[in-house]
């Protein structure tokens, strides 16, 4: 009875695919006079929402079509021919929602290639000298006070990394995790400073005023377990940022934050957000040391995961979306 149920549901499911969900599209189609592209277009809000769907839609999902239009050098523009030859859609009268979509489309071309270029950055190797030696960015930001005495030296434990050579440290995460480091020593210097400040604390008590910023409510002041190496744990949030941008989880972020293409920056800045956030989750966590740091780390990932599944979701809004092409 079993088998004959799972078989009965297989053949309706294949009827419906194959019959009736052809003829539901086109019974839609003429009682709107609009394709399944059109109806995105005037249906659903400009961002991430309405550029995953249009990629979703099964006109694109042909795997030798995408890979043709994303080797054109105008990708949209061919992708936008395709679909008004393919569904007999009104180049003239429809402009502005073929406008939308080859935006849309633009978009999904250009986060795969931006996720392809990431994914090379931590096999790239690079030349530690310039980036990290002697009063460079990553030490003069985070430590201006104490001048860098060599490029070998203990002091490169004082910022959290495990030896007296640091080059050994970003074997991971190689260019990229480096980048990151130095991006957000220069760029959020004062909360960079304060967060490797925090981590260099074993207990740090901490006041019902900024318990209350935290939304831990208490009417005693706390001490959480603040240590742990800053720069090992830059590194990590970088491999965490880098497994978000390869899976896709990211690109409701970047659709939302990125119309026109995003770049390097765009993910530099969402490291920053990271970095901070995971911060302040340790401190609502409050491990008793860095032995729990994997289980933190995972729980902080479900938490942005959840996030990220919000179609309106922007991790960080520091590049406000440009407003002529979100609203095209």
């Amino acid at each position: 009875a079993a088998s004959f149920s799972r078989m009965f549901v297989q053949i309706c499911l294949y009827f419906y695919c194959k019959c009736l969900w052809r003829c539901l599209k086109f019974m839609v189609r003429k009682l709107t006079g609009r394709c399944e592209l059109q109806r995105i277009c005037y249906n659903t809000k400009p961002g991430a929402a309405r550029t995953m769907k249009i990629g979703n839609c099964k006109i694109f999902s042909s795997a030798c079509l995408f890979t043709f239009l994303h080797g054109r050098l105008n990708s949209a523009a061919y992708a936008v021919k395709f679909v008004v030859l393919k569904e007999s859609i009104s180049f003239t009268i429809c402009l502005q929602c073929n406008l939308c979509i080859g935006t849309c489309l633009q978009q999904v071309f250009c986060f795969c290639e931006f996720s392809c270029q990431v994914e090379i950055c931590p096999r790239v190797s690079f030349c530690f000298q310039p980036t990290l030696g002697k009063n460079r960015p990553l030490w003069k930001c985070l430590k201006p006070n104490s001048p860098l005495k060599a490029r070998i030296s203990k002091q490169w434990c004082e910022i959290g990394f495990q030896g007296d050579d640091p080059k050994t440290d970003f074997r991971g995460m190689g260019l990229l995790g480096l980048y990151n480091l130095v991006y957000f020593a220069e760029w959020d210097t004062e909360i960079a400073q304060q967060v490797l400040s925090d981590s260099l604390q074993p207990k740090y008590s901490v006041s019902y005023s900024v318990l209350k910023d935290y939304k831990l409510f208490t009417n005693v002041a706390a001490s959480f377990s603040y240590s742990y190496s800053f720069a090992i744990v830059g590194i990590n949030i970088t491999d965490l940022a880098y497994n978000l941008l390869v899976s896709g989880a990211l690109k409701t972020h970047f659709y939302n934050v990125a119309p026109e293409a995003p770049t390097l920056t765009h993910f530099q800045q969402t490291f920053c957000y990271l970095m901070h956030e995971f911060h302040k989750f340790w401190i609502e966590e409050d491990p008793l040391d860095i032995m729990e740091f994997n289980r933190v780390r995972e729980k902080f990932h479900k938490r942005i995961l959840k996030q990220l599944q919000n179609p309106e979701m922007a991790l960080c809004p520091h590049f406000a979306a440009s407003e002529s092409l979100v609203n095209m």
